[in-house]
């Protein structure tokens, strides 16, 4: 389920009419950006780096681009969210990079695709259904408020997935595969929940509902 319309934005009125900050349920404020990873940062390299389009493309085939290749492709920004299931929010950044949308374009899933796996260094991945993944405001982001990701943050991408946790969008992202059925990512397969909603507060695996994850 997407974040309802009156959400993307951050913003909601109180029944006096003023506009304040509107938050998930159990979420902060949170003014500036923490760090929050799991492992190393990986180093970057430039000469090895390669993004991948991969499974079950309308061709067959895989789609590969390095990285000259990826951050030449068209850019956009999108003003948004972002909801860590650690409970911070920070509302309202500017994160610029290349749309979801143009890689489905460019690289595009057989009919039979529901959903994507994402996939990052180390090995990290997050699953995603596909019309989750094709949102006008998913990204992979290369910048935010108009500076370059750093490093911990993420740099050279990430994947900026405004209507869910932050985790569905890992740093450091390398690839994404189409998939004909659901499976569980990294943190899915540890006991996080398998969509990822702030708005519905799906934190963990054990909130699941029938349908919600591949194992039920």
């Amino acid at each position: 389920m997407g974040q309802p319309l009156e959400h993307q934005s951050g913003e909601g009125r109180d029944p006096a009419g003023a506009t304040q900050p509107e938050l998930p349920p159990g979420q902060r404020l949170q003014r500036g950006w923490p760090v929050t990873h799991y492992g190393p940062v990986p180093k970057f390299r430039p000469e090895r780096w390669e993004f991948r389009v991969f499974g079950a493309t309308a061709g067959g085939g895989k789609h590969c681009w390095t990285h000259e290749e990826f951050t030449a492709l068209p850019h956009t920004t999108v003003v948004a969210d972002l909801h860590c299931v650690t409970k911070f929010s920070m509302l309202g950044a500017e994160w610029g990079g290349i749309p979801a949308r143009t890689l489905l374009d460019l690289a595009p899933p057989a009919d039979d695709v529901t959903h994507v796996m994402v996939w990052a260094e180390y090995g990290f991945s997050s699953n995603l259904r596909l019309s989750d993944f094709a949102d006008e405001q998913v990204l992979f982001a290369t910048h935010k408020d108009g500076e370059l990701l750093t490093a911990e943050h993420g740099f050279p991408l990430r994947l900026i997935v405004p209507h869910l946790y932050a985790w569905k969008g890992p740093k450091w992202v390398r690839g994404v595969e189409y998939m004909t059925a659901d499976r569980r990512g990294f943190w899915e397969e540890r006991g996080y929940h398998n969509i990822g909603d702030p708005w519905r507060e799906q934190r963990y695996s054990y909130q699941e509902e029938p349908g919600d994850g591949p194992d039920l």
